[in-house]
């Protein structure tokens, strides 16, 4: 898997300023049917079968019934899909019952875990938790009421940097790597999932908010292959995620 190139997260929380017991820590396990490796049960995706063998991705992980967890990136799922891997490992899993899996099933994930993670961002934003534009956000930084910080995929280096340092001041954390993190979304996509203009830069005000979008953007970044305990995806010095197919 890729290792973006930032810092270490100390608690887990995407992106934010560390408080308290991680959502890794806090969350159970689960067992990837493809490796036999146990992970938090928020770094896997689940795939959800219903009662006559359709395997779909269930980006929620809150479909009914039975259900199987996979804890690769979306390349490995594709070459499981392909050499029948994945099959195998399901009708072991659920004794042979009849199973029908898509080609385009890494695909479906992918779309599956990105809606997820926008759906999210739109329902804090409707909340009230959420602080859009360079000088609102930068306000919003300095006073210390910013949480979470985050900048589309094309988002430049300039505004990345300008606001995680007045992030730094509001938390009177100068000299440390408290910074953003580069989303593996564009800001058209942004636009789109946000119902505005031009979104580039975007930040939550509320810790629970920055909780609920971690879990999504966490399932999202460890299909898309990178390290969950480096999943800041990209500095916000300007190191992009390769968003391409996205």
């Amino acid at each position: 898997m890729r290792n973006p190139h930032n810092d270490t997260l100390s608690s887990d929380r995407i992106g934010s300023k560390p408080a308290g017991t991680s959502v890794k820590e806090a969350q159970p396990e689960r067992k990837c049917v493809l490796t036999g490796r146990h992970d938090a049960r928020g770094e896997l995706v689940r795939l959800a079968i219903s009662p006559t063998g359709d395997v779909l991705p269930d980006a929620l992980a809150r479909a009914p019934g039975r259900g199987a967890w996979i804890g690769v990136a979306e390349a490995e799922l594709a070459a499981a899909v392909a050499n029948g891997k994945l099959r195998g490992a399901l009708a072991r899993a659920f004794k042979g019952a009849p199973l029908t899996i898509p080609a385009d099933l890494p695909e479906r994930t992918r779309a599956a875990l990105t809606r997820a993670l926008t759906d999210r961002l739109g329902i804090e934003l409707r909340a009230g938790n959420m602080l859009l534009g360079t000088e609102k956000i930068a306000q919003g930084a300095r006073a210390g009421a910013v949480v979470w910080l985050a900048h589309a995929s094309d988002a430049g280096t300039d505004g990345p940097n300008k606001l995680a340092q007045a992030w730094r001041v509001g938390e009177e954390a100068e000299g440390t790597g408290l910074k953003g993190i580069i989303l593996p979304l564009d800001r058209a996509a942004l636009s789109v999932a946000l119902g505005r203009d031009n979104v580039v830069h975007l930040a939550l005000t509320d810790a629970a908010a920055a909780e609920r979008v971690a879990v999504p953007l966490r399932r999202l970044l460890h299909f898309l292959g990178f390290e969950p305990d480096t999943a800041h995806a990209a500095s916000a010095a300007g190191e992009d995620i390769d968003t391409k197919g996205m």
